[in-house]
């Protein structure tokens, strides 16, 4: 399927590992050029190499930390005007909700909610101009679903959807969308700390705390990164202009829920 954006120029952030890699994967293979961004120089490299060798646009590697002005500076010097924005960000570790300073609060708040809007503010301005632009947002199924012990990104991530959808309508007119990725079980670094906890605290083997984890996923499967790529290129896509301000849950049907 031809999507209609090749030459469109992209920014995917914390993209050398993970779902945001997926992403900028996907994106390069539909002819996009690509800004990545990881704060580890040998796994934000080793992605650049990937991208390159499948497909034949250009790869910015920007080593920085998306969360702070001067990370932020940094991505945007190498991408000025994109087309594209795919917002992510790591999130808080599990931890009991009591455990939570302020600290820790506002650290979280501004990784997952603070960041994306403020990148938000530094691009669809010219995105309206161009008359095109596409905005994801990669959440969590935990927006609609929380789980426990990840209650700081929950909110978070919760807040960022919310404040979202009072911007949606004041862009759609100009081709620019914003939509919501929230996934569910996908077998990425963050959800390897998971299941480590679980094999330290239970004494199981890798593959018996994936397949106990797999089993409440109606797929009866964890997600492969690529899926979620694919996904969200096709948000992107020119085709794609009258979908905006959605929640897009790829969980293999974990959600309990018609709506």
């Amino acid at each position: 399927m031809d999507l209609g954006i090749e030459g469109k120029q992209a920014i995917v952030c914390a993209s050398s590992k993970g779902l945001g890699r997926a992403c900028a994967i996907s994106l390069a293979r539909n002819g996009v050029s690509v800004v990545i961004n990881g704060r580890e120089e040998d796994a934000l490299a080793a992605t650049a190499r990937d991208i390159e060798n499948l497909s034949d646009v250009s790869v910015t590697p920007v080593r920085a930390d998306v969360s702070t002005p001067e990370g932020q500076r940094a991505i945007l010097d190498a991408c000025p005007n994109p087309d594209i924005l795919v917002n992510n960000n790591g999130g808080p570790p599990f931890k009991d909700f009591r455990e939570l300073d302020r600290e820790a609060m506002l650290a979280g708040v501004t990784m997952n909610m603070i960041t994306p809007i403020e990148l938000i503010q530094s691009v669809i301005d010219g995105m309206v101009e161009r008359g095109f632009g596409r905005i994801v947002n990669i959440t969590s199924i935990s927006v609609k679903m929380p789980i426990p012990g990840l209650d700081l990104s929950s909110a978070a991530r919760a807040g960022l959807t919310s404040f979202l959808a009072g911007v949606v309508p004041k862009v759609a007119e100009h081709n620019v969308t914003i939509n919501n990725i929230l996934p569910g079980f996908f077998l990425t670094d963050r959800h390897s700390a998971a299941l480590k906890q679980a094999m330290e605290e239970r004494g199981m083997s890798r593959e018996e705390a994936i397949a106990e984890r797999a089993e409440i996923v109606p797929a009866k499967r964890f997600g492969d990164p690529a899926e979620f790529g694919e996904a969200c290129a096709f948000l992107c896509a020119a085709s794609a202009g009258y979908i905006t301000g959605q929640n897009l849950l790829i969980d293999g049907g974990r959600f309990p829920g018609a709506f």
